[in-house]
């Protein structure tokens, strides 16, 4: 009998250990998931990072594109505010000096229905037929100059302003990446100046400043 226990010791024993042999080599599925993170860039997805030959391009084409291109959207206000600005400006300069050259012309060719054209510009109490033309003539000239003056000026400062935002564009798609330190800063202190003089040595007082970045 204590031959047939021992075997039986024998054969339990064994199926404990095929029992624990087929454990360890079955795949152990966890109770929870694991969350992978994702890398901060897709594949597929590039960095914005702005052409400064295709901002140039866009800012020819039309003013403000070239802000839009580089994503500048809160220069678009101030360069249409001085678009706005500058065209009033050309069209009321126009305006008025069109009326002073209807005005002097009419008063030069001596033909009387066309004195109504000038006669309203005459100051108050002034009549056309007792008012010494060569003078008004002279007055008219020089308001006609005035206003066609500042008429091509403003249009100077169109141009201007056009170029101005093609060289911004171009300059804002160059310094995209620069990176600003936001560690400069100022330092205001006093400082006494030692000045030696061939009779007596003086002393000047003041304040040194110096920037850091």
């Amino acid at each position: 009998m204590l031959k047939y226990r021992n075997i039986v010791c024998l054969i339990f024993i064994s199926a404990a250990f095929q029992l624990t042999a087929q454990q360890n080599t079955v795949p152990q599925h966890p109770d929870s998931i694991k969350v992978v993170s994702l890398p901060d860039t897709i594949i597929g997805e590039k960095t914005f990072k702005p052409d400064p030959k295709k901002a140039v391009i866009y800012s020819a084409i039309f003013p403000g594109l070239g802000q839009i291109y580089n994503r500048k959207y809160w220069k678009l206000p101030i360069l249409y505010g001085g678009f706005v600005g500058l065209s009033y400006a050309i069209s009321w300069n126009n305006s008025h000096y069109q009326d002073y050259f209807d005005a002097q012309r009419a008063l030069l060719d001596d033909d009387p229905t066309n004195d109504h054209v000038w006669g309203n510009m005459l100051p108050y109490g002034m009549d056309p037929e007792t008012a010494d033309k060569n003078w008004f003539s002279g007055v008219l000239k020089d308001r006609k100059n005035y206003f066609r003056y500042y008429r091509d000026f403003s249009i100077i400062l169109t141009v201007a302003l056009y170029g101005l935002g093609i060289v911004d564009a171009y300059v804002d798609a160059q310094l995209f990446e620069f990176d600003v330190s936001p560690d400069l800063s100022m330092r205001v202190e006093p400082v006494i100046f030692k000045k030696a003089d061939s009779n007596y040595l003086a002393d000047s007082y003041g304040f040194r400043c110096s920037f850091s970045f």
